[in-house]
């Protein structure tokens, strides 16, 4: 089964597309966790139960012809290791969906929602839109929702409400996060301070890739940890309120820089760009950094010839995975750093 369409990042809505407070805000993200009624969670499900499972769910989607025009159904036992990493890379499917023979993944066409099945829940509904665009986010994803549940009874509780495999998640099932581009409060050492204060507003920061991952390129995701006991337009309001405080933060920090100080960043965003448009090597968290500076420089008007959008669909596209899959090969780390150069490096001055 190829994957050969996820290659166009033209096609990818949220990638190609810029949202509100788009200087700060690369995407946002809604996740709802759902479970069939009387049936075991994922891991407790022998490989043939699981995919009836697929099956039942990819039945219920198909039944609207217009969410199904186009999407596809990717089985995880049918990819490649190579495949698997793309669709992470591409935030189609989470790492731990990646490891999964049981699991599968409907994709849309644009890759704005993806329906990922048997990951830890039956069923975990995604939708991410450009910018800040939460509520959106969360109308498309209860529509797909709608439609699943026309066709099959979840596991829910009258006083809990829906019920998941992970505690964290009962009663909403929601996740909804934000993707913020933070290089100077980063710079200026005072992420650490902001995001203690996150567990004790009920929000979790992670990295690019979500749970269990590493902040990269400045790269950050900021999303509601508990589901229970709140409603889904609580969570999503409360998220909001502490990311408009952020994006003041960054805002002003930008600002702020003025002098001696500018200057220095000034050189850091345009040697970065002279990296990235030269560099005959280049790891993937090396790309990332110097993508941050030039995405930066973009957003303060230091980079004129440059637009936003492109900077965010190289920071999708440089990772291992792509980079294979775009050569149509298996690379060794330094075969692939060189192709990345290449890569990046033609698609700056093609833009520029």
């Amino acid at each position: 089964m190829s994957l050969e369409e996820i290659l166009d990042t033209s096609k990818i809505s949220w990638l190609a597309n810029l949202g509100p407070d788009s200087d700060i805000v690369i995407s946002s993200r809604v996740r709802l966790a759902r479970n069939l009624k009387d049936i075991p969670f994922p891991h407790l499900l022998s490989e043939r139960k699981a995919l009836e499972i697929v099956e039942l769910v990819y039945d219920a989607f198909k039944s609207n012809d217009i969410l199904a025009k186009d999407s596809k159904l990717y089985l995880m036992k049918d990819l490649s290791f190579n495949d698997r990493q793309l669709l992470v890379e591409m935030h189609l499917i989470s790492p731990d969906l990646a490891s999964s023979e049981k699991g599968a993944v409907i994709v849309s066409s644009d890759k704005t929602f993806s329906i990922m099945i048997n990951e830890e829940d039956h069923i975990r509904i995604q939708v991410i839109f450009p910018g800040l665009s939460t509520e959106s986010a969360y109308e498309m994803a209860g529509k797909i929702d709608d439609v699943l549940e026309e066709s099959l009874e979840f596991a829910f509780d009258e006083k809990l409400g829906y019920l998941t495999a992970c505690p964290t998640n009962v009663g909403t099932g929601i996740r909804a996060s934000v993707m913020l581009h933070l290089p100077v409060l980063t710079m200026m050492k005072q992420t650490d301070r902001m995001f203690s204060t996150m567990a004790q507003l009920g929000l979790v920061v992670r990295g690019i890739y979500g749970e269990g991952t590493d902040a990269k390129g400045n790269l950050y995701q900021i999303s509601n940890q508990i589901t229970l006991g709140k409603t889904e337009e609580d969570i999503i309001e409360g998220l909001n309120s502490v990311v408009k405080q952020i994006i003041a933060s960054e805002r002003q920090a930008r600002r702020n820089l003025k002098g001696e100080d500018r200057v220095k960043l000034e050189d850091r965003i345009l040697r970065s760009y002279g990296i990235l448009t030269n560099a005959r090597l280049l790891s993937s968290e090396e790309a990332m950094t110097h993508l941050s500076n030039v995405r930066l420089g973009i957003d303060l008007g230091i980079i004129k010839n440059l637009k936003p959008e492109e900077v965010n669909r190289l920071f999708m596209i440089s990772g291992p995975a792509y980079i294979q899959k775009l050569n149509s090969q298996d690379l060794p780390p330094f075969e692939r750093d060189v192709k990345r150069a290449s890569f990046i490096r033609e698609k700056l001055l093609k833009e520029g």
